[in-house]
């Protein structure tokens, strides 16, 4: 049994769940998830709208109060410096170190304490707003579940343990939601990673689908006030034309496709360790000289493509739109220099930062399956879908999540879902070929501590 079972399933198997949910303390508990939801959609925006706010004075005020008129190419240097160094206090010096390392996945289950709310916050501002290539849902999770913590706290009521953990899920339901832009896609991921059934998995799912309701409607609101927005820092969905019917071609390419994104993301988290180990002999020398490769990578990419350092840089959500508008203009070769320099910056960034492994690998996905159309004459919208759920599965290892993200992000209708079923498939189980348990690595890890090692 997992660490997230035992936190999210175990203890509430040993009561009768059905019996639970009949009683009044479950309808409080309701209560309590909704304003719980509330507050960390409200928190989760107020953190997001920093990010954007810090991206866009580093990136483009602050060249103009120095007197440019844009940033010049050796902007990302100095400022990913700054990050690197930011991030090394964070770890060494602050309660919980900074927060969860994406380099273990995706992980569920574990609440922050309070005290560990700065530590994770500066980590995750130095990362997400300075550009390192990580995403913003690992820390959105560990704030929405100290911020749980901190309220049941402050009710100064006894609240059990189980009570307690129903509530940290809850929270990290409505934080994904915001993220994701869907309350689905939060509790799917949630409740895979925990792998509930039965009885026990109601008993979960109304207060996490209570929490992500209530909060996006709040989300949702504040994003619509004048001047404010949340296409900034939530995953978009793909403007893809629609497809059809799939044929045996397309199965034919689907397999291949999704063992190159199982590779790709196999060795780009072996790096990512490698990194982590490296980084921690001495932190404040490594965090930053990590933070300076990966400016120097965008720096690269920038030079010999003539386009932005923004491509390599950050989580990827923003650059999607530019890359599917601009693909006719790019040659094999800019394709490929994109993929590897981001790549690169991502395994570099999981190694030596604090974020979500999962957006890198969306943006990664779109990039294969654009390349796969223009170069290997394969249609783009299901090649495009199919890569995306590849990679989201080989980073998260959690199938149905994957299919569902994929399908939602894509606006996959009948004739890209078998084919992103098929890829999913392919990929989680070439993942678990390619991993196996290590001791050497923290055993916080997806899916039961497997890792790619």
């Amino acid at each position: 049994m997992t660490a997230e079972n035992e936190s999210y399933g175990a203890r509430a198997d040993r009561m009768d769940p059905v019996e639970l949910m009949r009683s009044r303390q479950y309808r409080r508990l309701l209560v309590a998830a909704a304003v719980i939801g509330l507050v960390v959609s409200f928190v989760s925006w107020v953190f997001l709208e920093v990010v954007n706010l810090t991206q866009e004075w580093v990136y483009v005020g602050l060249p103009e109060v120095l007197g440019f008129d844009q940033a010049p190419w050796w902007w990302p240097l100095p400022v990913l410096l700054v990050a690197g160094l930011v991030i090394a206090f964070a770890v060494t010096r602050l309660p919980g170190r900074g927060g969860h390392e994406p380099s273990n996945g995706l992980t569920t289950g574990t609440l922050t304490a309070p005290d560990e709310l700065p530590g994770v916050a500066a980590a995750a501002l130095a990362t997400l707003g300075l550009g390192l290539v990580l995403g913003p849902e690992s820390p959105l999770m560990a704030l929405a579940g100290g911020v749980a913590v901190f309220l049941i706290r402050l009710s100064r009521g006894q609240v059990p343990d189980q009570a307690t953990q129903v509530l940290g899920a809850a929270a990290s339901f409505a934080a994904l939601a915001t993220v994701f832009g869907s309350p689905v896609i939060g509790a799917v991921i949630v409740l895979e990673a925990a792998g509930l059934a039965g009885a026990t998995l109601t008993l979960i799912l109304l207060p996490g689908l209570i929490a992500a309701g209530v909060g996006s409607l709040l989300f949702v609101g504040l994003g619509s006030l004048r001047g404010l927005s949340t296409d900034a820092f939530s995953m978009p969905p793909l403007h893809l034309p629609t497809y059809a019917v799939p044929t045996f071609v397309d199965l034919l390419w689907t397999i291949p496709l999704a063992l190159a994104a199982a590779v790709v993301v196999f060795l780009v988290f072996r790096l990512a360790r490698v990194t982590r180990r490296v980084v921690a002999v001495r932190p404040f020398l490594f965090f930053p000289a990590a933070a300076l490769l990966v400016g120097a990578l965008a720096i690269l990419f920038a030079q010999l493509s003539g386009r932005g350092a923004g491509a390599v840089l950050f989580s990827g959500e923003e650059a999607m739109a530019d890359v599917l508008e601009q693909q006719d203009s790019l040659t094999l070769g800019l394709f490929a220099l994109l993929l590897g320099c981001k790549a690169l910056a991502w395994a570099i960034s999981m190694g030596a930062a604090r974020g979500g492994p999962t957006f890198p690998a969306i943006f990664l996905g779109l990039v294969g399956g654009v390349m796969a159309s223009h170069f290997l004459s394969v249609t783009q919208a299901p090649a495009i879908a199919v890569l995306v759920g590849a990679a989201v599965v080989s980073v998260l290892r959690l199938p149905l999540a994957s299919i569902v993200l994929a399908l939602l992000m894509t606006h996959g209708g009948p004739g890209e879902a078998p084919l992103i079923i098929v890829g999913v498939v392919v990929a989680y189980i070439a993942t678990l070929a390619l991993t196996r348990p290590t001791p050497r690595d923290d055993p916080e890890t997806t899916r039961g501590g497997l890792v790619a090692e």
